[in-house]
């Protein structure tokens, strides 16, 4: 066998990885911009066929997760540190885990969303997953460094400005709310949209640590 028969043997499957991570990221962004139009849907009906899309992007998402993990342990060799790859696939999952979770909660407990809480959340989300999947693109030849590293402190801030929208809502919800079942209900929503953007701040941290080993 050749040298260059060898070295084929050992060759990772690099553009594997790249074209999930970036699948999962644009899936992740869609479910952001889905989360936002179903927040600004009055009809329930129409809500409900939203949370249907938003429901098969996070399936489409958590089999593409399962297949990052299958190619990780068929791969000797990977684009970046294995660990890595674990951390952002998980961190992704996570992001669509809690928009599915804050849209079916939404539907599931028949909120009127037209709440500026749940509104400015949304909002929020919808920008922390643009940006993440804007930082997960750049991860195929590190060429944009620049654009991801502004993408990345976007999500920082978004993050940091969902903590106080979260606190600010709670405040009003506590001081305009008199239903106690309301009050629980946004609380839960609330939070499964803030905890989406700490999600987004995790998958930054992570593109984060493989610029600075890789770039």
């Amino acid at each position: 066998m050749g040298l260059n028969n060898i070295g084929k043997l050992f060759m990772p499957k690099n553009k594997i990885f790249y074209e999930l991570f970036e699948g999962v990221a644009a899936r992740v962004s869609d479910m952001g911009y889905k989360l936002k139009e179903m927040v600004n849907e009055p009809d329930a009906d129409k809500r409900a066929s939203i949370l249907s899309v938003i429901e098969d992007l996070e399936h489409k998402n958590d089999d593409a997760t399962h297949l990052i993990f299958t190619e990780l342990g068929r791969n000797f060799i990977t684009p970046f540190d294995r660990e890595d790859i674990h951390y952002l696939a998980t961190a992704l999952d996570d992001i669509a885990d809690y928009i599915y979770a804050s849209s079916k909660k939404i539907s599931f407990y028949k909120v009127n969303p037209n709440d500026s809480g749940i509104q400015k959340l949304a909002e929020l989300v919808l920008q922390g997953t643009t940006e993440i999947s804007k930082a997960v693109k750049g991860l195929r030849d590190m060429k944009h460094l620049r654009e991801m590293t502004e993408a990345l402190v976007k999500v920082n801030s978004i993050e940091n400005q969902a903590d106080d929208v979260f606190d600010m809502s709670i405040e009003m919800l506590f001081n305009q709310e008199n239903d106690f079942k309301e009050v629980i209900k946004k609380r839960e929503i609330y939070q499964a949209l803030e905890t989406a953007t700490d999600k987004c701040e995790d998958a930054a941290n992570v593109i984060e640590s493989i610029i600075i080993k890789y770039s």
